[in-house]
This record gives C-alpha cells, structure tokens and sequence, in this order.
C-alpha cells in the first residue's frame, strides 16, 4: 500500500532534515509511529499524502506514484483514497459539526454528496458519540468531541489509507480505547491501511506494527 524509496526533505527555512532510505506498509497493516518530538513523524504523513512532496526520493501508494503528481492530481488523489485525521483537527468555525463532516463532498467534484453519504454521516457521528452535537459549531465543543468529528470526516468517503496524527491524543483512557476500535473497526471493513503517530505507549500493543523515528534519525544531517 505504501511504499517510499529514498527520500530526502527539507523545509525551506531552518535546519529540519528528514532522511527515509526505505520504508513498505502492506494493505491492511495497522501500524503507529512512534518518536521524539521534532523527529518528523508529521512530516512521514504529510509526504505519505502529498501535502508535501521530497525533495528527492519516491512516495507511492498503491500503484499511484503521489510524490510525482502535480498539485490538482495530489489533491483529488487525497480526497478520494486518504482519510487525514489531524493532529490541530482542521475543523472550521463557521461551519456546524454535520457540515465539517460532509466538507470533503463539497470541495471537489471528485466525490458525489448523496443521501447515502449524509446518513453514513449520521451513522459515524453516533458511534462515535456526537450525533446529538451536529448543529452545535466547533467552537462550542470540547478537545475530545472536536478530535471525534475530525475523524468522522476523514472515514465518511471510506478510504483505503487512513493517516492518524494523534487520533486520540485529546480523549480521556475509556474512550481512547473505544475509538481506536472504529477506526481500526473502519479498518478492517474497508480492507485499508492505518498509519498513526502516537506517543502513547499504551496503544502500541493494538497495531500490527510500530514505526520507531529513532531508526532514522542516524540517517539525518542537521
């Protein structure tokens, strides 16, 4: 599913420095990154969706070289096979809780906003616990409910690669644990692949596989 050939970035200012001389994820694989911080765990995930693109190396996923395509291609490839949970959630105020979920429908042609979608919008929201907050606005939410709406937008289109950055950093230890089940649940339905960043060490026993940063950082110039 996931495959990156010698890649290099650097951030255009400052002395951030990220070397990846290989690293596959199969379909299926549930797997967290693990790390200091500043090691560029977020960084993997924004290559991993080509938010960012290397400065030499290769990104594929699937049969898909994303590393390589241009803006529009990266774009509409992200919104239609990778559902991005977000570390600072990336919800937006004006909009209330229903319509942040529904927003990857209405920002590209690429995806068709049926009654379907909205009453798969209506079933996610209540397994994950906010069904009765769908008119309220994100500012009115608290972290944990704010963190839950964010990765109901990211399942709602059904992808086949979810990137998690720090899913469930905001929920209290009983429901960290209930959402790590739906999405691994969202998972395992959908045949697709989890890469989620993590620094709790409670959870690495429920992924597959664990991506250590410290592997990398012998490989980085700073």
């Amino acid at each position: 599913m996931i495959r990156i050939s010698d890649i290099d970035f650097r951030y255009p200012s400052g002395e951030f420095y990220l070397s990846i001389p290989s690293l596959s994820i199969t379909a299926g694989e549930k797997v967290a990154v693990i790390g200091p911080s500043g090691s560029g765990k977020t960084t993997l995930l924004n290559l991993v969706a080509g938010i960012l693109t290397p400065g030499k190396g290769s990104v594929s996923i699937g049969n898909v070289e994303i590393s390589s395509q241009h803006d529009r291609a990266r774009r509409d490839f992200r919104i239609t096979n990778i559902g991005f949970i977000f570390q600072d959630f990336g919800l937006l105020d004006y909009l209330d809780v229903q319509d942040n979920i529904l927003h990857p429908y209405r920002i590209t042609g690429a995806l068709n906003l049926s009654s379907d979608v909205r009453e798969r919008a209506h079933i996610l929201a209540e397994q994950m616990g906010i069904a009765d907050k769908l008119n309220r606005h994100p500012t009115d939410l608290s972290h944990g409910e704010r963190q839950r709406v964010a990765i109901c937008r990211a399942l709602l289109p059904g992808p086949k690669l979810i990137l998690a950055d720090e899913a469930t950093g905001n929920l209290d230890p009983k429901n960290k644990v209930h959402i790590l089940e739906l999405l691994f649940e969202n998972v395992d339905r959908h045949n697709a692949t989890l890469l989620a960043v993590t620094h709790d060490q409670e959870l690495l026993p429920h992924f597959d596989n664990v991506v250590n940063f410290n592997e990398f950082l012998q490989t980085e110039t700073l």
